[in-house]
């Protein structure tokens, strides 16, 4: 007897101990899979945890093809259980054949309400013919939200003529989660990464990053300040001192980052740099506040992209000085990879919703889930 309830306990614990050691690492698992429910491809992901827990990831279903025009699906699962499993897919957004994508969520901590940044253009306008200004149509801008934890949705609304000029062609809003601001005269402002293509003074169609914003808690939404040519997809922080930090896709051949700062919430913005350290294959990133420099807890902000100058290696790496240096870094995917979007769990759990593959990219888009110590334990 005693021997049996001795290897009962050991079991016991023996159990207890892999499931403490697996949530010590990194755990993937698939949330989107190609060619499976009624999609071709699913690109673009984006998440935001809700004030009661709720995981919600977005991505653009499909239908026919992997390419950027047609008809596009906005998609939405959500989670209950930081991410174990997840609710059938759900359609947030479709209209015809034509293309509806670009998610660009953000939470208002004070009212729990999720509010959807989304972009539509004609299914078949491309992307190329839309910076021509030889398309049927344009690219315009519509919101949605949802009071019920991404249960259900407003149906979209156009704000194009708010945060759109008129002489602007493309638009894309995010594809990555905005912020609300938590310090400062603007505290409480949600803010949306951005970005746009125009004609420059040379004839030359040049894309740029932008933030839009509210102030009266997604009400209305206004244009923010513009960064210098050459920069595109973009993803913003907050910093200790109340200034935001705008990380940017860069176009200068460099294959590095471009980065700027605002002391004035986002209404303008520094000359744009690079950050040297972070290396890039021009594509989309995602950064992240996970911890703030109070109550003797050391800030963190944390950042992740493809590490490479292709498409692969999808990294996140931390820093410990608002954003200056990335002293620690981790692999979540050697193979093709792409898009990102972090996201701190209610458990305190970091996530990272990506698209990743063996031979594409596309494949399949997974999350990524990692304790703050995996990631600072290093390679």
């Amino acid at each position: 007897m005693h021997l049996k309830l001795w290897i009962a306990a050991s079991l016991f614990v023996a159990a207890i101990t892999a499931v403490h050691a697996q949530e010590r690492t990194l755990q993937l698992s698939e949330v989107f899979v190609f060619g499976q429910d009624g999609y071709h491809t699913y690109r673009i992901p984006a998440m935001v945890v809700t004030t009661h827990g709720t995981v919600l990831a977005f991505c653009e279903g499909r239908k026919a093809g992997r390419g950027d025009a047609g008809r596009i699906d906005l998609l939405l699962k959500r989670s209950t259980d930081h991410g174990s499993s997840w609710s059938p897919q759900q359609v947030v957004w479709s209209d015809g054949e034509n293309t509806c994508g670009n998610p660009a969520p953000v939470v208002d901590q004070a009212t729990g309400v999720v509010w959807l940044l989304m972009t539509w253009n004609l299914g078949a306008d491309k992307e190329a013919a839309i910076d021509r200004g030889a398309s049927r149509d344009t690219r315009r801008v519509y919101v949605a939200h949802s009071k019920d934890d991404g249960r259900t949705w407003s149906t979209p609304k156009e704000i194009t003529a708010a945060i759109k000029k008129p002489d602007w062609r493309w638009y894309a809003t995010g594809p990555v989660n905005g912020i609300q601001l938590t310090r400062g005269p603007r505290r409480g402002r949600l803010v949306i990464p951005a970005n746009h293509t125009a004609t420059n003074l040379q004839g030359q169609v040049v894309s740029r990053s932008h933030i839009i914003y509210s102030d009266d808690h997604g009400a209305s939404w206004q244009l923010g300040g513009l960064e210098d040519e050459k920069t595109n997809e973009s993803t913003v922080v907050e910093l200790a001192d109340g200034s935001l930090l705008h990380n940017m896709r860069n176009y200068r051949g460099t294959n590095r980052r471009a980065v700027a700062r605002s002391h004035d919430a986002g209404g303008t913005w520094s000359a744009v740099a690079e950050d040297a350290a972070l290396i890039e294959p021009v594509c989309q990133a995602s950064i992240l506040r996970a911890t703030w420099p109070e109550n003797q807890v050391r800030s963190r902000i944390l950042f992740s992209n493809p590490a490479s100058a292709k498409r692969e290696h999808l990294t996140v790496r931390a820093s410990y000085d608002e954003g200056l240096t990335w002293p620690v870094s981790r692999v979540l995917h050697a193979g093709p990879s792409a898009y990102s979007c972090l996201t701190i769990l209610q458990d305190r759990t970091v996530a990272c919703l990506f698209e990743r593959g063996e031979k594409s990219p596309y494949e399949t888009i997974t999350l990524a889930r990692f304790p703050l110590p995996w990631l600072e334990a290093g390679p």
